[in-house]
């Protein structure tokens, strides 16, 4: 009897040992993901709308794609979304409401580079990752070793423009304009200036313009005057789009070609300046027309969601998501800001919509640019 009660002991044993093994299987399997609370501080209204309503599309398209597979990620994102209204200022006010009241883990944006050299400094300063997805201006990353962003800097971009333009039409003198009232427009001003005396451009008149003008009359009669080889333009959409369409109004033939900086990537600038956009060439950091199969997938999705095709804008802001998920993934964490930080820090070859992506030693965006031009209302790669 003790023999045979021996051996049902151990078997009921090696049964409960069954039974609470799959059920802490069973527990792992339905365990809930993990939540990363993720800021974002965008220009839903104000200049930069424009821009800040396409990352705002983007990011949500990727939060969804993401979350869907939570289950198999154990990752949930759980994203806030702020209008930092285009002004440095509401971006104070919106980071300070990111970091210490929704103590967000990162925070995405903000939109433009004024607002980011404001704004990544009370980042830095709380020791939260930020990762501006348009930010272009010189000096941005600079703020601390908690400032990353996926946007190629008008230094990465505009040279290789100015570059390939000057062997495909031998341009060999220019107009040039800029907004002297922002960080990013005045910084693309510098970089134009140096690359057009690098490759030996003349510049034959420097224009200004400020914020929120309308009228550019003034400075493109005298342009047209001087007869131009090209008109570079450094400027926000709004106040590209005027100039563009007041070029052509004014008598500045087609045959002159207008360049424009980062600011000029937005399908605004088609929008708003009609037919007068056609053959405006640019910088960028993305094409919809790229075969990388990523891109491909989401241009198809951003379209059939929103109804019609993802800007350059949207596409960094998509691309930004899942470089956070990447990061999140390798921290180990979703509530540690600072394991966050060395984990985007070690960011390398990732497969994105914007190509293969890693960050700079300076936690600059590394990847490859690319020269546009409107042709039937589109962006499409310059010389295809």
């Amino acid at each position: 009897m003790d023999v045979v009660a021996g051996n049902c002991a151990k078997k009921a044993m090696v049964v409960l040992a069954l039974v609470l093994g799959l059920s802490g299987i069973c527990s792992r399997a339905s365990a809930a993901p993990r939540e990363a609370k993720i800021g974002f501080a965008l220009s839903l209204t104000g200049a930069a709308a424009a821009y800040g309503e396409t990352q705002k599309d983007g990011a949500q398209l990727a939060i969804e794609e993401i979350n869907a597979r939570a289950g198999q990620t154990g990752i949930k994102i759980v994203p806030v979304f702020e209008d930092d209204a285009s002004q440095p200022q509401q971006g104070v006010n919106v980071f300070n409401r990111l970091l210490f009241a929704d103590k967000v883990v990162a925070i995405i944006g903000p939109t433009l580079s004024n607002t980011a050299q404001v704004t990544d400094r009370i980042a830095q300063k709380a020791g939260v990752p930020v990762l501006g997805i348009s930010n272009t201006a010189k000096g941005i990353t600079d703020i601390g070793n908690y400032v990353f962003r996926d946007s190629l800097t008008e230094m990465q971009v505009i040279p290789d423009t100015v570059n390939v333009v000057e062997k495909k039409l031998g341009i060999k003198k220019v107009a040039l304009m800029y907004g002297n009232d922002d960080a990013f427009t005045k910084s693309g001003y510098d970089v134009f200036k140096k690359a057009l005396r690098d490759s030996h451009i003349k510049i034959v008149t420097e224009q200004t313009f400020a914020k929120g003008d309308r009228d550019f009359s003034a400075q493109l009669t005298e342009i047209r005057s001087l007869k131009p080889d090209a008109l570079v333009v450094s400027a926000l959409v709004e106040e590209a789009s005027g100039i563009v369409a007041q070029a052509r109004r004014l008598g500045i033939p087609a045959s002159v070609p207008i360049i424009g900086g980062n600011g000029f990537n937005s399908p605004s600038l088609m929008k708003n300046a009609g037919k007068a956009a056609e053959n405006v060439i640019v910088g960028a950091a993305w094409n919809e027309s790229s075969s990388n199969p990523l891109n491909r997938a989401f241009v198809r999705a951003y379209t059939a969601k929103f109804g019609s095709p993802p800007d350059q804008f949207a596409a960094q802001a998509y691309a930004a998501v899942y470089i956070m998920l990447d990061a999140l993934k390798r921290s180990g964490s979703t509530d540690n800001p600072k394991a966050l930080r060395e984990a985007l820090a070690g960011v390398n070859d990732l497969d994105t919509v914007l190509g293969k992506f890693s960050f700079t030693p300076g936690r600059d965006a590394q990847c490859k640019p690319v020269v546009e031009i409107v042709k039937n209302g589109r962006f499409t790669v310059f010389g295809e």
